[in-house]
């Protein structure tokens, strides 16, 4: 059931969450979920080299179109009032600093999630992604011990971890474990991409890549071609765990 699922998912720069799972955040906000998006970075620095080729730009001046893009993007997707920014500097992002740390085992008992959604463990070209991986996973294993203390909040039940699809995915060795039919939003994901005009060639990678992992999807789960169209793709950090084979 995704009607009153908490979800959080935290991007490590501006447009990773929509690349990658902006499909899943529709989809569960259509359908009620309560959505929370971290985004820790713009992604000044290392993702936007386009900005950076006009001349005069400045620092600011990229900040400015980033968190535009962003927002157009949120809207498509619905999830406008549902962002947060960090505004970390990117490339390469420190997230050894302990009051980061406090402040996503902060953020991940404010929102006590089910789920949650960042990058999985292995980017071959993206050492900020890998870093982000495991900030949130140490901050995740952090929220739920009783001696860790949050003022004004308990601590939580372990939420369920999953990976982004990483790009270059066979490069970075990804395999997925969950594929997610997204279908009936796929036009809301595809609009919220085109948003991205400072990184306009990752689109059709990724207008691809949900082609594929709809392939994937119906072939795996044995329904139609023409039902399971698109799909994303995610890796779990746990495996799963019930009284039954699902």
């Amino acid at each position: 059931m995704i009607k009153d699922t908490n979800l959080l998912v935290v991007s490590a720069h501006a447009a990773d969450f929509v690349w990658r799972s902006g499909g899943t955040i529709a989809k569960y906000k259509k359908h009620g979920a309560n959505v929370k998006i971290v985004i820790l970075s713009y992604g000044i620095r290392g993702e936007s080299a386009d900005l950076w080729r006009i001349e005069n730009q400045t620092y600011e001046g990229v900040k400015k179109v980033r968190h535009e893009e962003v927002l157009a993007a949120a809207r498509e997707l619905g999830v406008e009032n549902d962002l947060e920014f960090w505004d970390f500097e990117d490339y390469m992002m420190d997230l050894s600093i302990p009051e980061r740390l406090d402040r996503m085992v902060r953020k991940i008992r404010e929102v006590s999630p089910h789920h949650i959604i960042t990058h999985g463990p292995k980017d071959a070209f993206n050492p900020d992604h890998e870093a982000v991986s495991q900030f949130v996973f140490k901050a995740s294993v952090m929220s739920i011990q009783n001696g860790i203390k949050t003022e004004g909040l308990p601590n939580v039940k372990q939420a369920r971890l999953f990976g982004f699809e990483p790009h270059q995915t066979e490069i970075s060795d990804f395999k997925p474990d969950v594929l997610i039919d997204i279908t009936e939003v796929y036009d809301m994901k595809e609009k919220a991409m085109k948003c991205f005009k400072t990184q306009s060639h990752l689109i059709e990678y990724y207008m691809a890549r949900a082609r594929i992992r709809g392939n994937n999807a119906a072939r795996c789960s044995g329904k139609p071609y023409s039902e399971y169209k698109y799909a994303e793709a995610f890796s779990r950090f746990f495996p799963y765990v019930g009284g039954e084979l699902v």
